[in-house]
């Protein structure tokens, strides 16, 4: 038996089955679910650092989607913000990089 504790995709307990795994679920509470979004979030920037590649993007992604639903939020919600952040700062696309301020 091996322990995951952690939050995965909906389909995973099915792929499981399908390989002969025999998973143990149990659904989140509000709270649970919040936290294990954060700590999936942590997760996957993780995996993406490891491995830079647009399947990790996706996955990370996925779960900003979630915490957006968790938060009643659309996606276009977090595009404009974005937008105006970009807007009124700027974006990365200079490739600065502040190594010190002088006061």
């Amino acid at each position: 038996m091996k322990t995951y504790n952690k939050l995965v995709r909906d389909g995973i307990p099915e792929i499981i089955k399908a390989s002969g795994g025999v998973p143990k679920t149990r659904i989140l509470s509000d709270a649970e679910y919040n936290n294990a979004l954060a700590k999936k979030l942590r997760e996957e920037a993780d995996e993406y650092i490891k491995d830079p590649n647009v399947k990790e993007l996706a996955d990370i992604l996925e779960v900003i989607h979630a915490i957006l639903e968790t938060q009643g939020k659309s996606f276009s919600e977090l595009e404009n913000v974005r937008k105006q952040k970009a807007k009124e700062r700027g974006s990365f696309s200079k490739r600065l990089f502040l190594e010190t301020v002088e006061e």
